[in-house]
This record gives structure tokens, C-alpha cells and sequence, in this order.
């Protein structure tokens, strides 16, 4: 390959992680990238768990072998099985060099060649390749993981060339992984409440959006928990704002641990003192059972009056729901009358007969509701 097919090569490499939208598509651009720069038949990208002490691969591209997977679940390896991440690496690093890239082949070593791993040479047999070339990926300053691409038996072998080339692809790799990461980031902090470390309502208003249009196509059974901390107030003006953080902070982790009951279900602060529980899937018994287990640990915190919940769900006799902001107002609605009353137990919208107060205040135009809601919150309702 001359100077200007790889050129091209690298440009693709980097065009193609540059255009990912998630992690799994960096690590298939990143390992798919390489494989085609380097004339190779087969490619993996791994990561270095330290705490783990493993290599764990992340995504395998091109022919792969029996038992191979494109995104394995638990295809791992302990570290201390490859000399060049653990000694040889190091090693060269101490001494101000960089972490090149080498070359194993099915018949062995070269004589008086760092870097041998049996391992791999073992692994290249088992699976009918002929030869490999390994190339570090070092992520701010520290050996992340390695770039992994191989050629069948009977390919030309990987040459000192085809080495040097490697420790450029990888190189690119680790600028689109640091990309990819930072903008993971970003988009976390975007959705994320920093005090509770939650989800936030721009969370919860993408993602009921998708579940109402999920339940409108295909029926799905959506579910909306609308809590409210009781007490908030007091404990901010008795005993201060930071004392109110850790309340807030700690109904977030009950409202976490009980919407472990529903799985996949999104807990999320809106704001302020109020916090929901979104589920798709479950039904609707089973998300009151989850409601009514966050008012009963809610009680038990040592600061605060526990709190309101008001549950809305697809499943109960509410009407057709055919926008997020309805499913919202019903919620919303049973919260504030549990609220009012003091209730102990989630309010559920719907379950009260024809005419079911929760629905009708949720329903009615919104200069009446908003009265009705001020009556229903002046009503001996806590601070």
C-alpha cells in the first residue's frame, strides 16, 4: 500500500468514528477501519480492565471464527496472560519510547523478538489465521487497550511496515474513543440532574414522547409515578439548604432502588421537590406496588414528611392517551390530590368509577384545574 492509499486509509478510519452515534459504533468503525487499512481478514478492539486484571473484548469484525461474536458478552482474558501490556509496554515506555506496534505469526517467534506472546500465537492456530499484528492504544498517557487485526493462513504476513502503520491507525483510534467519550459526557451532563445524579425532565420528556408513540402503535402499557417531597420547606428554613440537598439526595436513591422493581422503568428528578418513575412494560398493579413501596421507604427517612404519589398508567380506565402531556396531567393531577389528603399510599388516576375526580381535574380546562389544585394543595397539605 503506498503512501497515498494509507493516507486515505487513516482519513476513513477517522471519517468513520467521527460519524458514530454511540460506543458500540466507534468500536466497529475503529476495529472495521483497521482491519481494511491493513489488508486484514479479521479485527477486534479490547479494553484494559485494571480492576478487573483482564482484556476484555469489545466489539470482533470481518471472518470470524467459532465462537466468535461481533459485541461478546464476556469475552475476556487475564491480563497477566500478555507480557506486552503488563512488562513489555512499560518497559519500553520507562524509557521514553513509544508503544509500537509487533506482529505474531502462527509458526512462533522470531528469534530474540520482544514482545512473544504463546498465547496469541496458540489462539492465531486455533482459529485457522496465519498472522496478526497487535497495536497498543494508549488514552491519556495510560494503555487503554489494543487494536487487534489479522490475515488468514496462506495471506502474506504482516510486515515491520505493516507494524509501524498499526501504531498510526491506533493512534487515530484512541483520538475517536476520547471524542466519543467526551461527548458521552455531554450528553449525560445534558440529561442528568447534578444533584441527585437522576435523570432530569429533558430526560423524561424525550424519552414519554417515545413511549406514548410505543403505546400508540403497538399497545404497550406506559406508566408515570409523580412524587412529591412533603416537608421540603420546613427543612430548608429550620435546618438549612444543605440538609434539604441530602433529603433530595436521599429520596433520589429510594425512588432508584424501587424503580429497580420495574425493569427499565427511568427515575428522574423534575425539579424542585418533585421526582418520577416512567415505566414501559409492566402493568399497572405492578407499578402502584412500586409507588406504594417509595411512600413506605420515604416515610422512614429520618428528615422530611414523606411524600405525595400520584401514578398514571395506560393500563387503567383514564381514556385514550394519545399525547405524553396527557399521561403527564393524569399524573400530575393524582399527585396533588395525594397531596391534599395526606395519603400515605399512591393515588392512582382512574380507578375511582366513571366519573374519577383525579381524571376530571386532569381533563377539565386549566384556569378550572388550577383552582381545583389550589384548593386541593390549601387543604392541610404539608409544606
Amino acid at each position: 500500500m503506498g503512501d497515498e492509499s494509507r493516507l486515505a486509509a487513516v482519513v476513513a478510519l477517522a471519517q468513520g468514528m467521527a460519524a458514530a452515534h454511540s460506543s458500540r459504533e466507534t468500536w466497529r468503525a475503529a476495529a472495521g477501519g483497521a482491519r481494511r487499512a491493513l489488508g486484514g481478514s479479521f479485527a477486534a478492539l479490547s479494553v484494559w480492565e485494571r480492576e478487573l486484571g483482564r482484556l476484555r473484548v469489545l466489539v470482533n469484525v470481518g471472518e470470524l471464527a467459532e465462537g466468535e461474536e461481533e459485541f461478546p458478552e464476556d469475552e475476556s482474558y487475564p491480563v497477566h496472560q500478555f507480557a506486552e501490556i503488563t512488562e513489555f509496554l512499560h518497559e519500553r515506555w520507562a524509557g521514553g519510547g513509544e508503544p509500537d506496534a509487533w506482529v505474531e505469526t502462527a509458526q512462533g517467534p522470531e528469534e530474540g523478538r520482544a514482545g512473544y506472546c504463546h498465547q496469541r500465537v496458540a489462539a492465531l492456530r486455533r482459529r485457522g489465521r496465519g498472522c496478526c499484528v497487535v497495536a497498543p492504544i494508549v488514552l491519556h498517557g495510560r494503555a487503554w487497550g489494543e487494536l487487534y487485526v489479522a490475515r488468514p493462513v496462506g495471506e502474506p504476513v504482516f510486515g515491520r511496515a505493516d507494524a509501524d502503520f498499526a501504531t498510526v491507525l491506533a493512534s487515530v483510534v484512541a483520538a475517536g474513543i476520547a471524542q466519543t467519550e467526551r461527548l458521552e459526557e455531554a450528553r449525560r451532563l445534558a440529561f442528568t440532574d447534578s444533584l441527585t445524579g437522576l435523570a432530569n425532565r429533558r430526560a423524561v420528556d424525550a424519552r414519554l414522547d417515545e413511549a406514548v408513540e410505543l403505546h400508540r402503535r403497538d399497545g404497550a402499557v406506559v406508566s408515570l409515578v409523580v412524587c412529591d417531597v412533603n416537608g421540603l420547606k420546613r427543612v430548608n428554613d429550620t435546618l438549612g439548604h444543605s440538609v434539604g440537598d441530602r433529603l433530595l439526595e436521599r429520596f433520589g436513591t429510594v425512588l432508584s432502588l424501587c424503580g429497580a422493581m420495574l425493569p427499565g422503568a427511568l427515575a428522574a428528578r423534575l425539579g424542585g421537590d418533585e421526582f418520577c418513575l416512567l415505566a414501559v412494560g409492566p402493568s399497572a398493579d405492578e407499578v402502584v406496588k412500586a409507588a406504594d413501596e417509595v411512600c413506605r421507604r420515604a416515610v422512614e427517612l429520618d428528615i422530611g414528611d414523606g411524600v405525595a404519589c400520584g401514578v398514571a398508567s395506560t393500563q387503567d380506565p383514564i381514556g385514550p392517551v394519545r399525547s405524553a402531556r396527557r399521561l403527564f396531567r393524569l399524573a400530575d393531577a393524582a399527585q396533588y390530590r395525594a397531596k391534599a389528603e395526606r395519603a400515605v399510599h399512591p393515588v392512582v388516576a382512574g380507578r375511582e368509577g366513571p366519573d374519577d375526580p383525579v381524571v376530571r381535574l386532569a381533563d377539565e380546562p386549566s384556569r378550572e384545574a388550577d383552582g381545583e389544585r389550589r384548593r386541593f394543595r390549601g387543604r392541610h397539605a404539608p409544606g
